[in-house]
């Protein structure tokens, strides 16, 4: 009776994992499908080194390069505020906290991922825009700024989560041979367990860099949505943001309809990429701090 629960369930996995891969190279070839008219009409150097997006002038445009900058400065952004404090909070709960202790507040972190990013949207606009807007002297609290700090908050459960299971596993190989010999604490944390789960921090961080990359609701609220190059103080807009803004507005199978969908290849390409690099990072196995 054991093999053949065994056998089942090795089948339903497996039925799964293929059915996922096909529906993921199914959406892949659907995106590149209906954005071939775009890469047809519109010249590389235009929709890749140009400086304008707009599709319903007399003359229309069509650079992605402004939103392709503003995605990967708020993305950038987000994760230099979120991994420094995410990795300190893995160590304060491996190493400091009780560890029934740190179950309850992992418990408390991990529920941050599942708050739905219009909550996140929301809540940025009515607070984090407002305290922009009054502490900066600015005339809209709508910046990168704004949406690189919502988003750290938005990766923070991410990259917890990953490290402290790390941290959890070189304090069961390490913590005490370290302690025999006298070693304290915090050498313990910065000399032993931060070299030890480097790799594990680079891969869950580039992980969450993708997350951020594609994520929309929240970013699109607190950003302004304005297709320019980015300033730290300005607004700018995502590629995410574009889709969902323009997406109902677009004339079907327009090129402006079809510049989405290039869009939208053009932004899963970059996660792919980033994917990919996490894979040979974690298949390497080798630490890089």
């Amino acid at each position: 009776m054991k093999d053949y629960r065994e056998d089942v369930f090795r089948i339903l996995i497996t039925v799964g994992a293929v059915l996922s891969s096909v529906l993921v190279l199914l959406v892949f070839f659907y995106i590149l499908k209906e954005s071939i008219p775009f890469f047809k009409e519109v010249k590389f150097s235009e929709y890749i080194l140009g400086n304008s997006w707009s599709p319903l002038s007399s003359k229309p445009k069509y650079s992605y390069l402004p939103m392709i900058s503003g995605t990967m400065y708020i993305s950038f952004l987000a994760i230099l505020i979120a991994a420094p404090l995410s990795v300190g909070c893995a160590l304060f709960l491996s190493f400091n906290a009780h560890e029934k202790h740190t179950r309850i507040i992992l418990s408390f972190i991990d529920m941050i991922a599942g708050i739905p990013s219009v909550i996140f949207g929301f809540l940025g606009l009515v607070i984090l825009v407002k305290f922009l807007e009054r502490n900066l002297n600015m005339v809209t609290g709508e910046s990168v700024l704004a949406g690189g700090i919502l988003l750290s908050v938005m990766l923070f459960p991410y990259i917890v989560t990953g490290c402290t299971e790390t941290f959890a596993k070189g304090k069961k190989i390490y913590y005490a041979a370290s302690q025999s010999l006298g070693v304290s604490k915090w050498y313990t944390m910065r000399k032993i367990m931060l070299p030890f789960a480097a790799n594990s921090i680079l891969v869950n961080t580039l992980l969450a860099f993708g997350r951020a990359i594609g994520e929309t609701m929240a970013v699109m609220m607190v950003t302004g949505n304005s297709p320019i190059f980015p300033k730290l103080l300005g607004r700018a807009e995502t590629i995410p943001s574009l889709i969902a803004l323009e997406m109902g507005t677009a004339t079907y199978k327009s090129i402006h309809y079809s510049s989405l969908y290039g869009a939208g290849l053009i932004l899963i390409i970059i996660i792919l990429i980033i994917q990919l690099l996490a894979y040979i990072i974690n298949k390497t196995g080798k630490g890089y701090f």
